[in-house]
């Protein structure tokens, strides 16, 4: 398999040597510094989503974490090219044991459509709320449907190894056959064998083998051609196919929520080494949960918060972005009421900081700065360490809070170093504060509905009837729900 030429996608817009790198490596599980195969060039793989249903904005914290990977390494002087795919076959209800209804023509069925009509509509909503929350697209979105040979011929290839066999029509991966199997999630083989039921085991050879083509029943609607007959590709193929296809024998980082380490990025690894004969990825990085009351979000467990839920409880989904910030990728980070109207605070004073006229109305550039000249570039060494350090994003945060309030910084300097900052945060700060639907809140009003809301959060509400007033006076409307206080303002005229 041909190597991806390494000098395309994604460039920094900076000429200088790379800003040297550490990175929590799942597999040695280390901070390690980091080195891609290619110097100044890294291909980086982030699994997906299933679009077989709406992300909620615990799955695109995984998302969005991988955007600040590669956010960072632009800022820091690397060219890059990121790949994301999208899974919209065979991903099966039980991915463990290879059991269950196949989700996307389960929602097929559920919905009246056809898997492609599924797979259009869904990804189209994932795209939206990515890009609400500022994430960049990258550079390739290959579709799983889309890569169908190259995962019958990754699949033949690891029968011919020895590594892979055929019961009717379904293709098995051997994990016998594979000494490091378990070496990224710590999974020993003699514990796998032991913690499976009897009657899971099927046609297999050993229980804790996975499918790599699955035979397609007489109702199946999504099938395939291949030399074992009709059928589908497993799960896990899927990604090992497509990421070796646009980004080579050498994957410089691949991403993924903590709940891909397995099986799926175990199993990855045993299906790309084992097909190329060495390893394939250099660095692997995981996500951890974001909870709602200290549970994992999920659909079965009937929390799910999507972004487009996020104006309706009085948060911009940018408000989300920071706080996602706020807490380290390898931290479960828990979704709460106060903690988004934290986030929203301090997203408006980062906005405030980033303006030059001191009135929060923004312009349209600042005049130009030399970023290199002190005290700048002391602040933006300091900001670019913070990344640089395994994605230490509530350090860069504090950096940016710094420069905000700094006293020996112009207004115009603030905003070059704030919006610079910005290309690694992707917080908006060219933004006015409170920028909605409507025009920018009154000089002022932002601080009555700070000291609002902590009134109300005392209890103190004769002093929140009392700054309800004036903020009426003011024109400023303020509507009291669950998730805390909505804000409109009277128009002009009116």
């Amino acid at each position: 398999m041909a190597e991806v030429e390494p000098d395309i996608g994604q460039r920094s817009a900076t000429g200088v040597a790379p800003h040297p790198v550490r990175l929590y490596n799942s597999l040695t599980r280390s901070v390690d510094q980091f080195e891609p195969h290619t110097p100044g060039f890294v291909g980086i793989y982030t699994c997906g989503p299933t679009v077989y249903r709406y992300a909620h904005i615990g799955n695109l914290r995984s998302f969005l974490f991988a955007d600040v990977l590669r956010r960072t390494l632009l800022y820091l002087g690397y060219r890059v090219r990121a790949v994301k795919n999208i899974t919209d076959v065979g991903h099966m209800r039980d991915d463990t044991f290879d059991e269950g209804e196949d989700r996307m023509e389960l929602a097929a069925e559920v919905e009246g459509k056809s898997p492609a009509e599924i797979a259009d509509f869904y990804t189209q909503a994932w795209l939206e709320d990515e890009a609400a929350i500022n994430i960049l697209p990258v550079d390739v979105f290959p579709k799983a449907t889309e890569h169908i040979p190259e995962m019958i011929d990754l699949t033949r290839r690891l029968v011919d190894n020895g590594l892979a066999y055929e019961v009717d029509g379904t293709v098995y991966f051997d994990v016998s056959e594979f000494p490091g199997y378990g070496k990224l999630s710590g999974q020993r083989l003699d514990a796998l064998q032991a913690g499976h039921r009897v009657e899971v085991e099927t046609d297999k050879h050993d229980p804790e083998d996975f499918a790599l083509w699955k035979a397609a029943g007489p109702n199946r609607l999504m099938k395939w051609p291949s030399p074992w007959g009709p059928g589908f590709p497993g799960w896990h193929i899927e990604c090992s196919a497509m990421s070796l296809k646009h980004l080579g024998e050498y994957v410089d980082i691949h991403t993924g929520g903590i709940d891909n380490k397995f099986p799926h990025h175990e199993d990855e690894i045993a299906q790309s080494e084992g097909a190329l004969g060495h390893r394939v990825v250099g660095t692997w990085m995981h996500g951890e949960f974001l909870t709602l009351g200290d549970a994992k979000m999920a659909k079965s467990a009937g929390n799910i918060i999507r972004v487009t839920d996020l104006p309706e409880k009085g948060f911009e989904p940018l408000v989300f972005r920071y706080l996602a910030l706020t807490a380290h990728y390898r931290s479960k980070l828990d979704f709460t009421e106060d903690a988004m109207h934290a986030a929203a605070a301090g997203l408006r004073r980062l906005r405030r900081a980033a303006q030059t006229d001191g009135g929060g109305s923004g312009v349209e550039s600042a005049p130009e700065v030399d970023l290199s000249s002190e005290p700048m570039a002391g602040y933006r060494q300091r900001f670019a360490d913070a990344p640089a350090d395994d994605l230490a994003t509530p350090t860069a945060l504090a950096v940016a809070h710094a420069v905000g309030s700094a006293d020996d910084l112009s207004p115009e300097e603030r905003r070059a170093l704030l919006l610079d900052f910005d290309r690694v945060l992707g917080l908006g700060l060219d933004q006015p504060p409170e920028a909605g639907a409507d025009e920018p809140l009154p000089p002022g009003a932002q601080d009555l509905l700070d000291r609002r809301a902590a009134a109300r959060a005392a209890r103190d509400f004769a002093t929140s009837d009392a700054l309800r007033d004036e903020l009426a006076a003011m024109g400023v409307e303020v509507r009291d729900t669950p998730d805390g206080q909505i804000v409109r303002q009277a128009k002009l005229g009116h």
